[in-house]
């Protein structure tokens, strides 16, 4: 498999060879659904409270008498049933959205992202990308000469100061290292732009 390779200004200057199980997989869209539904899942917490028949605020009277009224039964205002009663089931903090995802899954899945990234045209590598200085400005420049004007995840082996002191003001770049790419992120962002060895470090991890 050969990826596109560009240089400073954004022109194909060459290509890469890349493993074809990593960049040349067919794509299954219910994988990828599932791997991330599953991150997403993952990331949620248990904030949500609602509270039971014991815990809202009511009063242990009996709302009217048993017989005579016509009305249903009733023993206390807390019941599931009343306005302003508590929850049957109720939703706690400490509920648990966890899914699991197989190690073989997850690996093919993102190759399968990957390798659709490459068939849209989305992902290019560059030899190496890099900022003098910790200036927003000078990254911000960087990338306009490479040719992205929406949103630009950049992969770089190790994660460079500079480079990233000079992204976090840069609403619409993010800088990552490989192990911190997730799939999300690589679907989420218009172009991704990885270093050669950012290549050699995904296919070492999921090829």
């Amino acid at each position: 498999m050969e990826l596109k390779l560009i240089n400073d200004k954004g022109v194909e200057s060459g290509a890469v060879s890349a493993a074809d199980a990593l960049f040349a997989r067919e794509y299954n869209e219910a994988l990828v659904h599932q791997l991330v539904t599953a991150y997403m899942a993952n990331g949620r917490s248990g904030n949500r409270a609602q509270l039971t028949r014991a815990e809202v605020r009511h009063s242990t009277k009996k709302p009217f008498r048993q017989k005579g009224t016509g009305r249903a039964r009733a023993g206390m205002t807390s019941s599931p049933i009343w306005r302003g009663g508590g929850r049957a089931f109720p939703n706690k903090p400490e509920e648990n959205f966890a899914q699991k995802v197989n190690r073989k899954m997850y690996r093919a899945g993102m190759a399968t992202i990957l390798s659709q990234l490459v068939r849209d045209g989305r992902l290019s590598v560059i030899d190496g990308i890099g900022v003098d200085a910790p200036r927003t400005k000078l990254l911000a420049s960087k990338v306009k000469d490479l040719g992205f004007s929406k949103r630009v995840l950049i992969i770089t082996p190790e994660m460079d100061e500079n480079l990233w002191l000079s992204s976090r003001n840069l609403e619409n770049v993010l800088v990552l290292e490989p192990k911190e790419a997730d799939p999300v992120t690589l679907i989420r962002f218009d172009q991704v732009v990885m270093t050669r060895d950012a290549v050699k470090s995904f296919e070492e991890m999921f090829a």
